[in-house]
């Protein structure tokens, strides 16, 4: 978005949006957005082997959803979604930045957008004219990056980072996906200086500790004492803010701090029969809960715990089988079943809000938007609210098991991935789950209620549901502007289908079932 029009917008805004309730003191906001985390990766949502006492503490003190959802099967989508709670099919944002370069394939994928345009509103502008100062700290993934299948040196776009959509401070947000190292300085060479030149490196602050003191520092660690300085500010100068703390963990490369590796090696060789087994991974889980354990003690140092909505989720379903088990859910990230796309969803909200209970009811990433405008007293525009593609849960806060205020939930992914995926659509109505893979029949159609693992296609015993279902899911497609993928002439059925990588052709890899 231009300036001047930003500008422009913020007085219109000014004028015409609702006021925050005179009832209620301004509420400050933190999210816990982490990556490539499954439904069963906390100890609070069944995990026998990670801990994460501070995050179970959370959902003790609020609402745990057990059927939370993330907008995608994959990250940038995902994020995009939590910045303007606008689906990826409507923001043509469905993989992510910038995707696998795929050939041989039967359909030929839609020019899908590759940054989060400008010109969509985001949460940090809604927030604005509020007097929030809105603060980014870790992964961001919705700028440009080229480079990624030629092999050569990445070209970041500094122009799209959060900076450029409202956000007052960021920290460590740039284009990559993942970190070359968790480790400081958090890249890749043979010195000192050559591991310097990456953007995670780049957009941390400088000040304090030496190259030498830096040795050994963990990435999560780092973001978790900037936060603690922001808070520190933000707590000082007694101003509403929103901080998204966007966690790097638990994206590969698997690496965690060495001590807590070597803790849970001798816990898996205690008892070796369990479901999550990866030493490095659980490492990487408890560093991020001992984050989210940091934040809250900040938060309650400077007696604002009680005035503060705390959310936490993934950005979509763990990565499976490299690094977790997502069982009883089949597949995981990039996956087109309920591994890929069912995470954690946690959201305490103080004063008003239950504790220490579970809500069935279904959610995705695209309500958490209007769920924290619902909560500041904020009312969105019409512009802004007409393309919504979420509700606000904050009725669910109160009453965990009320009536559902909508009836389906819709997934949209025109690609391939290098985990499994084929181009799809999905609807979530009720229980039920219909899918449609392009290219391929037939469709396929669950009930989740009994089949959480996906197992039976019901679609010639349930023709009218599944008939029914597909509609709606056509008419969503065409509601949102959904890009379609096509068939390819060019497929050879005899030729190998893969992925070009760093200019290399390869083979596409298995389904995990």
């Amino acid at each position: 978005m231009k300036l001047t029009s930003r500008v422009l917008l913020i007085a219109f805004v000014c004028l015409f949006w609702g006021s925050v309730s005179a009832k209620a003191a301004p509420r400050h906001v933190v999210l816990f957005f982490v990556d490539d985390m499954g439904w069963t990766d906390l100890g609070c949502t069944g995990s026998d082997f990670y801990e994460t006492p501070n995050i179970d503490a959370l959902a003790q003190s609020g609402v745990r959803f057990t059927n939370g959802y993330a907008a995608c099967t994959v990250c940038s989508p995902s994020r995009a979604a939590l910045m303007t709670g606008q689906s990826p099919a409507r923001l043509h944002v469905t993989d992510f930045i910038p995707g696998h370069s795929f050939v041989n394939t039967p359909m030929t994928i839609p020019s899908w957008t590759q940054v989060l345009e400008k010109e969509h509103v985001t949460l940090p502008e809604m927030l604005e004219p509020y007097g929030y100062t809105c603060v980014h700290l870790g992964k961001w993934h919705l700028a440009h990056r080229d480079g990624y299948t030629t092999g050569k040196e990445d070209s970041p776009d500094p122009d799209f980072y959060p900076q450029a959509h409202g956000f007052d401070v960021n920290v460590g947000g740039c284009e990559k996906g993942a970190p070359p190292s968790y480790f400081w300085p958090y890249g890749k060479g043979k010195g000192l200086a050559e591991q310097k030149k990456n953007s995670i490196y780049e957009t941390l602050p400088k000040g304090g500790r030496s190259d030498e003191e830096r040795k050994g520092e963990y990435l999560t660690d780092r973001l978790a004492t900037e936060a603690e300085l922001l808070i520190d500010r933000l707590a000082k100068a007694k101003k509403p803010f929103f901080m998204n703390f966007s966690f790097y963990n638990v994206h590969t490369p698997l690496m965690g701090r060495p001590d807590l590796i070597k803790k849970y090696e001798a816990k898996l060789q205690a008892n070796p029969h369990r479901t999550h087994t990866n030493v490095r991974y659980a490492a990487m889980v408890e560093s991020v809960d001992e984050a989210v354990g940091r934040i809250v003690a900040k938060l309650r140092e400077h007696d604002i715990w009680d005035e503060t909505l705390v959310i936490f989720t993934s950005d979509n379903g763990g990565l499976k089988p490299a690094a977790t088990d997502n069982a009883p859910l089949r597949q995981g990230k990039g996956g087109i079943y309920e591994g890929g796309v069912r995470v954690p969803l946690i959201i305490r909200l103080p004063g008003e809000g239950a504790t220490n209970v579970l809500c069935d009811r279904p959610a995705i990433t695209m309500d958490l938007v209007p769920t924290i405008c619902d909560v500041l007293g904020i009312t969105l525009p019409s512009e802004v609210a007409s393309v919504q593609d979420g509700v606000s849960l904050r009725p669910y806060l109160k009453v965990p098991q009320m009536a559902s205020m909508r009836d389906d939930l819709f997934w949209h992914y025109p690609h391939y991935h290098s985990m499994g995926a084929q181009p799809y659509s999905a609807i979530r109505s009720g229980n039920w789950k219909l899918i449609e893979v392009f290219g391929r029949q037939p469709l396929e159609l669950y009930d989740l209620s009994s089949d959480i693992h996906e197992d039976t296609n019901l679609v010639d015993e349930k023709p009218e549901k599944a008939k029914l279902l597909y509609k709606k899911l056509v008419a969503w497609r065409k509601s949102v502007g959904a890009q379609l993928p096509t068939p390819n002439p060019q497929f050879n059925p005899g030729k190998t289908t893969g992925q070009i990588r760093n200019g290399k052709l390869r083979a596409a890899t298995p389904i995990r079932e």
